[in-house]
């Protein structure tokens, strides 16, 4: 099952190959080109109708922006309200 590290890195990959900005609709878009997503991933959200699992995975992104090991935190990627990410 991808972790929300595996959604950053794929986050991270896309930034690279645009120009350094990974917005949130080309996450969306796009992070099954770059990470293995399982089952439990591509299940319907319960709580969110029309979204997959792992959407929640790129919005904890920013919401666990304090944690060690996070990509914000890490200095690897930088959050843009409302946009999406881009690298340092």
């Amino acid at each position: 099952m991808a972790d929300e590290n595996d959604i950053a890195r794929g986050i991270e990959q896309i930034a690279i190959a645009n120009g350094g900005l990974c917005t949130y609709k080309r996450a969306y878009k796009e992070i099954p080109n770059y990470v293995n997503l399982n089952a439990t991933n591509t299940a319907a959200s319960a709580t969110r109708p029309g979204e997959q699992m792992w959407h929640q995975l790129v919005r904890n992104i920013k919401s666990h922006d304090t944690t060690p090991g996070n990509f914000i935190y890490a200095g690897r990627l930088v959050h843009i309200p409302k946009v999406g990410f881009r690298i340092p």
